[in-house]
């Protein structure tokens, strides 16, 4: 029986990654972003594969949206396993800027956004009595760094709420994974709105940034391990990353 994964933030990157893996592995794969087109592409991409991937319109700042994205996997593969929530933005800057703006929409993308899905996929995972949350957060959540600390905090944040809920199901049926990737190879740059910030990170992204296949490859070692397993927390970034 193959395992039914729906994705966040799946239109490039780390989620378009994840997508393409985890169905070369035998997974069902939902797909859910707001670049509808590209979602399309993806698809395509995969059943001319021969997997199978279903397609949903999704801003994670709507409940509904999100709503929608677990409600299309339940109606279309009859459950859903694992909920990898992957859709990010980081609009970085010293706190003295008051970004005031981007604070606001970093908390609605990165934690809110997050606890969508959680409220979204948990009472179908308690049905079920089996589920997986897998959620893509930061090593600027653990190297505290300038220009980071509301975008930190936002990942860290989520980082608490994953462990505190894995510390609230200990029945045995709930996993719950934080995967913490450093300078990786995707588009997460183009949120930044400084300039100079953003040619840095772009210019870090482009010298030693790792392929989003590596942190594909660690989200499904977590997903396939056995269901008595859980893999609590993984950290990946190149070598070279300070």
């Amino acid at each position: 029986m193959a395992t039914v994964v729906a994705i966040t933030g799946a239109s490039s990157g780390i989620g378009a990654a994840t997508a393409r893996e985890l169905a070369a592995r035998g997974a069902d794969v939902v797909l859910g972003a707001r670049r509808t087109e590209r979602l399309d592409e993806l698809a395509e991409e995969i059943r001319a594969k021969g997997g199978r991937a279903s397609v949903r319109a999704v801003d994670v700042t709507s409940r509904a949206d999100v709503d929608g994205l677990v409600a299309a996997a339940v109606e279309e593969f009859g459950r859903l396993d694992v909920l990898v929530g992957n859709a990010g933005i980081s609009r970085i800057g010293p706190v003295a800027q008051l970004d005031v703006e981007g604070w606001q929409a970093m908390i609605d993308v990165n934690v809110r956004g997050v606890l969508h899905g959680i409220a979204a996929a948990l009472p179908v995972f308690e049905r079920q009595r089996r589920g997986h949350f897998v959620t893509t957060v930061s090593t600027a959540g653990i190297k505290i760094t300038p220009t980071m600390a509301v975008y930190g905090g936002t990942k860290n944040a989520v980082r608490t709420i994953l462990e505190g809920l894995r510390q609230e199901s200990t029945a045995g049926w709930l996993r719950t994974t934080s995967v913490s990737p450093g300078y990786v190879r995707t588009e997460l740059a183009d949120s930044i709105g400084d300039p100079v910030l953003r040619a840095e990170i772009q210019r870090n992204m482009n010298e030693f940034a790792i392929a989003p296949e590596a942190v594909a490859r660690a989200i499904a070692f977590a997903i396939e391990q056995p269901d008595d397993v859980e893999i609590g927390d993984i950290t990946i970034r190149p070598t070279t990353q300070d």
